[in-house]
């Protein structure tokens, strides 16, 4: 069932809760470009390789760039959030869920945002969507067990292979480049590094990207056709719709998460800085192609610790770093417990 603009359109004037939805999906996107996509080249600016200015512009482009190509190869991650959770056969109140979903989703995203912790705004795609089911089946039986469980592997990837190839990269990168000019060696890590983060920037674009993308996907098929379907793949119009978004997002406001991550948390040197992203474009692009959702914030961060923790425990400031690990933590119940209230005051008014 291919979904043209003007088939949109139609359903909207039938159905308005339709545009309300499809608009606050496009607001979570925002958020995340405001919140995630910052940390894809948050390194590149705290190790003075580019000016906040054009690296937040080279951020915002590369996210454009890879939600529309690396979605023309493989649509894995969106494919595994669409089909995540059921909403159910009633199609009003499964709209009704998934806009109690996307106000949870931006609550969360902006509280964080205000204070400058870089929060998953993954985990709250994920907690939004799966509260919001649990409130509308009234008990687990609309959360697929099968998809979700791709979460807890990606916590994995994330934090396990984020630190240790963080940790593994600087160490084969200092032991290699030991006897080489500084100079010139730093001047090579800087272009690099330059390179590698919008690389991440890319891969960040096509991983988160692709979350809000299905989420658009659904809210449309249940608004269009009343069940979720997604054999015609995604429509160019929609990825190109989503991508904007998320650059718009991004060039917005993405200083804040800069600043916390990439300058805050460990000072890091050129070569320090490449092997962050380096180890970030190998463990999103994993689990990109493999159909695993994965936080970019979580991912770069925990590349960062391990790149720290090759030169000194002490060199990572782990008293922010474990304030970072708190909200992650507290994000799955916190932004769940947001969307299942919202889902069920929703529904006694819409």
């Amino acid at each position: 069932m291919f979904v043209s603009i003007s088939v949109v359109l139609e359903a909207i004037v039938a159905n308005p809760v339709l545009l309300l939805i499809i608009v606050l999906c496009l607001g979570a996107t925002v958020v995340n470009g405001a919140t995630d996509a910052p940390n894809a080249i948050a390194t590149v600016v705290g190790t003075k390789a580019m000016r906040p200015g054009p690296a937040i512009a080279m951020a915002a482009i590369c996210n454009f760039i890879g939600l529309v190509l690396i979605t023309s190869i493989s649509t894995a991650v969106a494919s595994t959030i669409f089909g995540m959770v059921d909403f159910g056969g009633d199609t009003h109140a499964a709209l009704v869920a998934l806009a109690a979903a996307m106000v949870a989703i931006i609550v969360w995203g902006v509280a964080a945002w205000a204070i400058g912790i870089p929060t998953s705004q993954s985990h709250s795609l994920i907690a939004g969507i799966t509260g919001a089911a649990i409130a509308l089946q009234s008990g687990l039986d609309g959360v697929n067990g099968a998809e979700w469980i791709k979460v807890v592997y990606g916590l994995v990837v994330s934090t396990c292979l984020g630190f240790g190839t963080g940790w593994l990269f600087t160490r084969i990168i200092r032991k290699a480049c030991a006897g080489l000019d500084r100079l010139r060696a730093n001047q090579f890590f800087k272009w690099a590094q330059i390179v590698s983060g919008a690389g991440v920037a890319i891969l960040h674009g096509a991983q988160d990207g692709q979350k809000f993308l299905s989420l658009c996907m659904l809210a449309v098929m249940l608004g269009v056709y009343g069940t979720p379907n997604l054999d015609s793949g995604f429509p160019l119009w929609m990825v190109v719709l989503v991508s904007l978004t998320m650059s718009l997002g991004t060039a917005v406001g993405g200083r804040k998460i800069i600043k916390s991550v990439g300058m805050n948390m460990v000072k890091m040197s050129q070569y320090q800085g490449f092997a962050v992203c380096l180890s970030s474009c190998f463990c999103i692009g994993l689990a990109t192609f493999t159909g695993i959702p994965v936080s970019t914030t979580h991912t770069n961060t925990t590349a960062i610790m391990g790149v720290g923790a090759e030169k000194r425990l002490r060199a990572v400031k782990w008293n922010l770093a474990g304030n970072m690990v708190l909200t992650w933590v507290l994000t799955f119940p916190g932004c769940g417990i947001l969307a299942f209230a919202f889902t069920h005051l929703f529904l006694l008014f819409m």
